[in-house]
């Protein structure tokens, strides 16, 4: 009943850009919905969260690179990333969370009650 799809993972080559997506489910009035990500022995990081008030924030590693956006009208989430770096390999995963975004969803991410499946990207130097 609660569903987040991620779909655009691959590979490619630093300084290339990939896009993935977020299709979700949430019936509350207000949500917070982004990305995390995760390499394998290491703690889940915060990317970019979106908050249904329309406001973005992002990680500080990935400010200026990524661009995370709503389809307009449509429950779907962009993340747009550009100049990858092989840093950004990881497992991409779509959260959400029923509140408005706050800093702390995208510094804690046990707060998020809601996660995909994750999708790989990989960035080769």
């Amino acid at each position: 009943q609660f569903q987040l799809v991620e779909s655009g993972g691959g590979s490619v080559q630093t300084g290339g850009s990939l896009n993935l997506s977020c299709t979700f489910s949430y019936p509350y009035p207000n949500w917070c919905v982004g990305w995390y990500r995760q390499v394998q022995g290491e703690e889940r990081e915060g990317v970019a969260i979106f908050s249904s008030i329309g406001t973005a924030s992002y990680a500080d590693s990935v400010k200026g690179r990524f661009t995370i956006s709503r389809v307009n009208g449509q429950k779907t989430l962009n993340l747009q990333m550009s100049d990858l770096k092989p840093e950004d390999s990881a497992m991409y995963y779509c959260v959400a969370d029923p509140e408005r975004c706050l800093q702390e969803h995208l510094t804690e991410a046990a707060i998020m009650d809601s996660w995909g499946k994750g999708t790989l990207v990989t960035v080769f130097s």
